[in-house]
């Protein structure tokens, strides 16, 4: 791999990079805002949000700007939507799972996933993330009763602003190969969807930080998750 060469020839710089975008880096607070409920009206459509700081909704102010609002504003309009969002800034897949793992069992028919970014950057290796993937959508059935994930694919970590190269191109490498496997992935699972997100490119669309998602790129990836899932219930027998 490329990556794996690039990081051999390249480490000390990549590794003084790393340490300079943390300390440089502003820490944004997830937002404000409610993490379940239920809204709208019409067929009853229950839905769990899990993941990383995406997922969370940092780069916004409030919850109603962020993945989970947005796409519950959305689906609200079709259908009686119970939600939960359990998200946590930090999280890699691995995490994620064992935090879901820990959880209570509860029902949700849909879920939607965001989650890799922080994979990326700590290095997981492409076994262990697809492993990863593989016991996240399993549990998430198995505990859940989940009958449909949606697997957010990975930002473009080549254009984040706040990275500098080469850090920011070796990164790109990284998120572009884990998220070929969550592609891969998802094909060969049933009840699973990989779906591309609509990223722009657009920096406007970028938080201060220079790093989550501002309300523009929320709104873009919400309504088109929620698009996605409302296009799939109204196919599926009822």
């Amino acid at each position: 791999m490329i990556y794996h060469a690039a990081l051999v020839l390249l480490g000390p710089v990549l590794f003084t990079q790393g340490r300079h975008v943390r300390r440089a880096t502003p820490r944004l607070p997830e937002p404000e805002g409610e993490r379940s409920g239920v809204a709208g009206q019409g067929p009853q459509l229950s839905l769990f949000i899990v993941g990383d700081s995406a997922a969370a909704g940092v780069g916004v102010e409030h919850q109603h700007h962020a993945l989970s609002g947005r796409l519950v504003s959305r689906l609200s309009r079709s259908f009686t939507v119970r939600w939960r969002l359990f998200a946590h800034s930090g999280d890699t897949s691995g995490q994620l799972l064992e935090k879901l793992r820990s959880l209570p069992e509860a029902q949700f028919e849909i879920a939607v996933v965001s989650i890799g970014v922080n994979d990326v950057t700590g290095l997981t290796s492409s076994r262990q993330w697809r492993g990863n993937l593989r016991s996240i959508a399993e549990v998430l059935g198995e505990r859940f009763g989940v009958r449909q994930v949606y697997l957010s694919s990975l930002p473009p970590m080549h254009l984040f602003p706040a990275l500098p190269n080469p850090l920011r191109w070796w990164l790109g490498l990284r998120a572009r190969r884990l998220d070929a496997i969550m592609a891969a992935l998802a094909s060969d699972t049933p009840g699973c969807s990989y779906v591309r997100v609509p990223y722009s490119g657009d920096l406007s669309e970028v938080a201060s930080d220079g790093f989550h998602p501002g309300a523009p790129a929320y709104r873009n990836w919400g309504e088109h998750v929620a698009d996605l899932v409302r296009s799939d219930a109204l196919k599926s027998p009822s």
